[in-house]
């Protein structure tokens, strides 16, 4: 594998694009490579290091989707329930069929509408989510009812089953999903059902104005030449949410997906049924029950990806080779091309 490769791809990003982040790779638990590059605190000048924690965007969403395997491994739930007969009707959008499963939203085949559309977002996608909070208060949003105002009312797209659309609506009401089986907050559950289990002890829902160490801070890049860069705290909900948010080290990753895919997080029959195809996003790649599912034999990956404003994040773990790959930064706009150059040395 080369890694020379993906440190100088690094080093020109951090100098270039002012890439600020962290790229792990490991081999059947061994480290390959483990590098860092710019500040986690800009104001005060901390480094990225080995125990910093980043948000994680839409990953997030596979910690959600492994909660709700562990909720149907128990019987507390089931994979094709009409979410109708789950939520009570004020825990729900007006608009949602009765024919839409848990299944359904996993896989992102519910045809519900959603609250941010990722399919017809632009480049500037972050500004464009940013702008979602212009006239809502970041600081009410901190629980998965606090996002159904912004889609309960609105008709479905088309009937579920039909066809793959990216729905962030669709992981919120699994958020009250979760809620409504374990009779707990979202947070509480991730905690009992997928951090812990995972040995991911320094990974959590991190609030905003919470003062805690080594939690990166997400920065916006100046407007103009000369102007400050900025925080996302007026960018993001004060604390993530079902679809998107948690905050994980490297480290923390790395060790989920080696769980996940040995099946230790989801038991065989519900994993074999996570990771059959349901949708086609693009060439070669498909999504499974939250699960991304890339290539075939020795370049066969699995994983997730995420980005929000001020935070980009992409996990793979590659079956054949036993490799997984974490790349993690506090900017936007850098990578997912750094992860392209890993995928590219890994599977070469």
């Amino acid at each position: 594998m080369r890694t020379d490769y993906i440190e100088a791809e690094l080093a020109r990003l951090h100098a270039e694009r002012d890439f600020s982040g962290t790229v792990l790779i490991t081999r059947a638990g061994r480290t390959v490579l483990e590098s860092h590059a710019g500040l986690a605190d800009r104001a005060a000048g901390v480094p990225v290091g080995p125990r910093t924690r980043f948000a994680t965007g839409s990953v997030t969403k596979l910690f959600t989707a492994v909660a709700v395997l562990s909720l149907i491994a128990e019987g507390l739930l089931e994979l094709d329930a009409p979410v109708a007969a789950i939520l009570p009707p004020e825990r729900r959008p007006t608009s949602l069929r009765e024919d839409v499963t848990v299944r359904h939203l996993l896989a992102h085949t519910s045809g519900i509408a959603d609250y941010f559309e990722e399919a017809t977002a632009t480049d500037d996608w972050a500004a464009e989510f940013a702008a979602l909070w212009t006239e809502r208060p970041v600081y009410l949003v901190r629980g998965p009812a606090d996002y159904l105002p912004m889609f309960k009312d609105l008709p479905p797209y088309r009937a579920p089953g039909e066809r793959f659309q990216y729905s962030n609506a669709g992981y919120i009401l699994l958020g009250l999903v979760i809620e409504e089986a374990t009779g707990t907050g979202y947070a509480e559950a991730m905690d009992a059902r997928v951090f812990a289990p995972a040995g991911m002890s320094g990974s959590g829902f991190f609030a905003a104005d919470e003062v805690r160490p080594d939690v990166a801070t997400g920065y916006l890049r100046p407007d103009k030449p000369g102007e400050p860069w900025r925080t996302n705290v007026f960018s993001v909900p004060i604390v993530g949410g079902a679809d998107g948010g948690a905050f994980a080290s490297a480290a923390d990753l790395d060790r989920f997906l080696t769980l996940y895919a040995a099946g230790e997080l989801v038991k065989p029959p519900l994993l074999a049924e996570a990771l059959r195809p349901y949708g086609r996003i693009g060439d070669g790649e498909h999504m499974g029950l939250g699960v991304y599912l890339r290539g075939e034999g020795p370049t066969r990956a699995i994983g997730s990806e995420g980005g929000d404003p001020g935070a980009e994040a992409h996990l793979g773990h590659y079956p054949e080779l036993g490799v997984n790959t974490v790349v993690l930064s506090n900017v936007n706009g850098s990578a997912w091309t750094l992860e392209k150059t890993v995928r590219e040395a890994v599977t070469a």
